[in-house]
This record gives C-alpha cells, sequence and structure tokens, in this order.
C-alpha cells in the first residue's frame, strides 16, 4: 500500500510539473542522514490524517532542531506546537496547508521567531537536560521528605530507656573474619576478598572483645578472635618506621600508600584498651610493648583525629599503669595540640576545633572528657562537655532524633550542614562520647543522647529505616538520601556492635545500683 502511494505522488508531481523540484527516496533513510535531510529544511510538515497519532519522532527531531512547522492537530503536535510554535491547520485541507506553507516562506521574520523558540524550547527535550530536570525533581522531593519532622518521641526514665536493647549477635562479624583478620567491606553481607583487609577495622574489632570480655562474653570464639585481631596489629607495626600500615590485599601483601596518622591512632586505641581493660596477660603484655613504641610518633602527627585517638590509646592504658611517666608526657603533648587547635579557631557562635565538621566528630570532645579527668584538669574536662553539647545540637534534627553530619558535604563555618550522606561511625562515636559525659557527671541529659544516638541503628533517623540487620547481625554502610546501603561492611558493623557492647555496661552498672565505672 505504501508503495503505490509512493507512485501515486510521483505522477502527480509530473502533472503538475514539478517532478525536478521533488525528490522521492525508495529506500529506509537511517538517522544519520535523516537528520542531515532535517538540518537543510526551512519549513518542516507533517499532514498526518489521524488525530490519535499519538506521537512523531520526526516532528520531535525537527521541532528539537529549530525548524518552522506546518502540522495537522494530531495528538503530539497539539501539544508541541501550541501557543504560536508552530502552525496548526485542519486535517485534510491542502489549500489551508499550502496557504500556511506559502505564508511563513515569504515572511522571514515570523519564520525566523518560529525556528527560534522552537529550537530554545527543544533544548528542554535534549536527553541530557531531560535526566537533569528529572533529578532536580528527586533532589526537592528528597530535600522536602528529610525536613519532616519525625514524631517526638516521649524521653522515658533510664531503666526503661535501657530495655529493649538487642542480644549481642557475632554472626556477621565471624563471617566477615578469617585467619588473617578482618575484611574491610562486604557486598550485601559477603565479604569482599578484593578489598582485603586494614589496620582499622581489626583495631576497632579488637576493642571489641575486650568490651566484650568486660561483658562476661568471652567465649571461645571471642578468645580466638580477639588473638587474629591483635596477630593482625602486630604484623602492621613497622618498627623502623615506628607506624602501623594499614591497607593489606587479600594475598597478604600491604598495599603501597602514605601511611594514615588516623590508622595508627585507632591502633594505639586498641593496644591501650589491651593494656588498662583485658584479663589476658598475653594479649597485654603483647600489647604494652607495641604501645610504648609507637606512642611517641604520634605528637608528630598533624590530624586532629589522630590526636584524640592517641590520647584515648594513653587514657586506657594509664587505667592500669598510671605510674608511667613517658605515656603521661605524651598525653600530655598530644592535649596541648588538642586545646591550641580549639583556641586558635574557635568563637563564641563556632565552639569547635575546626573551621568544618566533617568525620568522627564526637571523638574530639571525648578526648577531652578523657583526658581532663585523667589529668585532674576540670577546665578540659569543661570544655570536652561545651564542645559535645554544641555536637549534639547541631546533630537534633527537628523530630528530636539523631541527624548526624552528612558526608556528602559535612558542614563548614557560615556554611550550610550536609544531612545526607549518614555514617554508622559518627552515631557510634556519640554513644560512646555521651556515656563518657553521663559516667563522669551523672546527669540523665547524657545518657538520653546517648540512647537516642543508639536509637539511630535502630530506624529512629530521617529515613525511619532500621540500619542493624538482626538476621544477619551485621550494620548496613549508611543512610543516603533516600534508602540505606545495603552492604554490611566492617567498620558499620563494628560502629553498632560497639555502641550496643557499650550500652549493654551501662545497663550492667544500672542493673547493679551503683554508680558508673569510674574511668
Amino acid at each position: 500500500m505504501g508503495e503505490s502511494y509512493r507512485l501515486s505522488l510521483e505522477l502527480r508531481a509530473e502533472k503538475n510539473g514539478v517532478k525536478k523540484n521533488v525528490i522521492f527516496y525508495n529506500r529506509f533513510v537511517e538517522l544519520a542522514e535523516l537528520k542531515e535531510f532535517i538540518g537543510a529544511a526551512d519549513v518542516y510538515i507533517t499532514p498526518y490524517l489521524n488525530e490519535a497519532q499519538i506521537s512523531s519522532g520526526t516532528l520531535a527531531y525537527s521541532f528539537g532542531s529549530g525548524k518552522a512547522v506546518v502540522s495537522t492537530p494530531y495528538w503530539h503536535a497539539q501539544e508541541l506546537l501550541a501557543d504560536g510554535r508552530g502552525v496548526l491547520v485542519p486535517f485534510s485541507d491542502s489549500e489551508a496547508l499550502a496557504r500556511e506553507v506559502a505564508a511563513l516562506l515569504t515572511d522571514d521574520v515570523r519564520r525566523d521567531a518560529m525556528r527560534a523558540g522552537a529550537y530554545k524550547l527543544g533544548r528542554e527535550m535534549v536527553w541530557g537536560n531531560v535526566a537533569t530536570s528529572y533529578m532536580q525533581s528527586f533532589e526537592r522531593a528528597r530535600n522536602e521528605r528529610a525536613g519532616l519532622a519525625r514524631k517526638l518521641v516521649t524521653v522515658k526514665t533510664l531503666d526503661k530507656q535501657l530495655t529493649g536493647l538487642p542480644e549481642i549477635k557475632l554472626d556477621h562479624l565471624a563471617r566477615m573474619t578469617d585467619s588473617t583478620g578482618l575484611f574491610q567491606h562486604a557486598v550485601v553481607a559477603v565479604p569482599n576478598f578484593s578489598t582485603g583487609y586494614c589496620t582499622d577495622d581489626n583495631a576497632r574489632a579488637l576493642v571489641l572483645t575486650v568490651l566484650l570480655e568486660e561483658l562476661g562474653e568471652d567465649s571461645p570464639q571471642v578468645l580466638g578472635a580477639a588473638s587474629t585481631y591483635a596477630a593482625f596489629l602486630q604484623y602492621a607495626y613497622d618498627p623502623k618506621a615506628r607506624r602501623f600500615r594499614n591497607l593489606m590485599n587479600f594475598d597478604r601483601s600491604w598495599a603501597e600508600e602514605a601511611v594514615s596518622e588516623d590508622s595508627c591512632g585507632r591502633a594505639l586505641v586498641a593496644l591501650g584498651t589491651c593494656v588498662g581493660r583485658s584479663k589476658n596477660p598475653g594479649l597485654q603484655a603483647m600489647a604494652g610493648q607495641i604501645f610504648a613504641a609507637a606512642l611517641a610518633p604520634a605528637t608528630g602527627f598533624t590530624s586532629p583525629r589522630a590526636w584524640a585517638l592517641a590520647l584515648g590509646g594513653a587514657h586506657e592504658y594509664l587505667r592500669r599503669l598510671d605510674g608511667d611517666r613517658r605515656v603521661s608526657q605524651v598525653r600530655d603533648a598530644l592535649l596541648d595540640l588538642l586545646l591550641g587547635l580549639y583556641q586558635r579557631t574557635a568563637t563564641p557562635e563556632w565552639p569547635w576545633f575546626e573551621d568544618s565538621v566533617t568525620y568522627m566528630n564526637a571523638g574530639l570532645p571525648h578526648a577531652l572528657i578523657l583526658s581532663g579527668q585523667g589529668t585532674g584538669r576540670p577546665e578540659v574536662l569543661e570544655l570536652g562537655l561545651k564542645t559535645l553539647r554544641w555536637l549534639t545540637e547541631v546533630q537534633t534534627a527537628p523530630g528530636g532524633y539523631l541527624r548526624p553530619i552528612g558526608s556528602n558535604g559535612f558542614y563548614k563555618r557560615g556554611g550550610e550542614r550536609a544531612n545526607f550522606d549518614q555514617q554508622p561511625i559518627e552515631a557510634q562515636k556519640m554513644v560512646s562520647a555521651c556515656l563518657e559525659a553521663y559516667r563522669c557527671t551523672s546527669d540523665d541529659y547524657w545518657f538520653s543522647q546517648a540512647r537516642r544516638a543508639f536509637d539511630w541503628f535502630l530506624g529512629r533517623n530521617d529515613l525511619g529505616l532500621s540500619l542493624y540487620d538482626p538476621v544477619t547481625g551485621g550494620c548496613r554502610d549508611g543512610l543516603h538520601v533516600d534508602r540505606v546501603n545495603q552492604n554490611q561492611g566492617a567498620e558499620s558493623t563494628l560502629a553498632f556492635l560497639v555502641s550496643l557492647a557499650e550500652m549493654r555496661r551501662t545497663h550492667n552498672e544500672l542493673a547493679a545500683f551503683k554508680d558508673p565505672a569510674p574511668p
């Protein structure tokens, strides 16, 4: 039928004496050639006979290329050519069609204005711009959702707040651990061998085993894991550089990298915790040897978080060996560095250590709270409490729940804070710091803040979604603007387990009707 129609048109062109002016292509035209034809046109005509023609690819291409269009009023053309963006003529009205085409060809100003308007509107139809418009719409919707206040939760008394804590479940941690150490990352709940191991996570895991030991959860599984994590730190320590290597490949080779000061700080926390709190003499001895050698270089660190971590490690070490003068001197030097940074940076409106609130934030005031107690300097303790209180206010959502500073931009002085992505490590640091503040002040406010931070893991957050997975025992890797990250890596899982262990420690202290254990 299409072939007969084409032949009839050829005969009509010959009859009307325009055969030399009209070319009929008896073949399929590829897109590249079609665009060449459209580019050469002054006016594009689409004389469809059916109003229900819902779309026309050539109409979209021609309009987007900035062509003046004359068309019958089928649905696609009605929408696209309305408001003078093109010319619409009645169906089957050849005279009207000819009249409008002739009018456009003899009116350069009108034709050019129509072409310019079509091209401008056509930019909005380019796929890249369409995608951008969708993304902007999604972003507006997400921001509106994030700004909605959640239903306020009544603050319960401490004994009621301590109920409802999940049981400690170590299945995922065991799944993520082999004879070498703890794997860094997971694909959902399956260990990701390709990213290997790191000192950071093995240090955190070693701290967890000591906390579990204090809770009476020192099963053969936990004791064996503690030995594995401690052996990893021992192997990670480079006695010549007096630093800890961080990233290890799956084949047990060390990745070439600049030494991470924060990783060294986390290793010092783990080793100091073993010395100060573990009941395992062998673990104490091994940890003490490395700690004594590795601590002094921390005074040369430039990372405030590394200073804070090293201060935490020194505090733990001095729980048991409070007469070690060298460790006390290093602690004092690190404390001076952190205090000096605060004094140079803070203002009444911005009582913080840096010009940005970034990551591991509660670890900075936590270090001052610990050091203020350990050195007997009440002004240091008060500064730690002051900065921690400011941080809790900054990280409180309108609904009263924790909203950690997001890693997608952080929070710069004078700027707007990033709300996403929210990381489990931030909630864990808040739990630890607020529980320590509660222990040294007996102020219920701090325990309520710790519980609020812990509840972030269980779904009291911007999305109302739990990051803790009670089936696997793991913790999901973060809270995005529209979803949780389903991967259950080591850092996130340990953030939850350490928080849970510390909350249970407080539960045991209150259940025994005694004051929280002294630092």
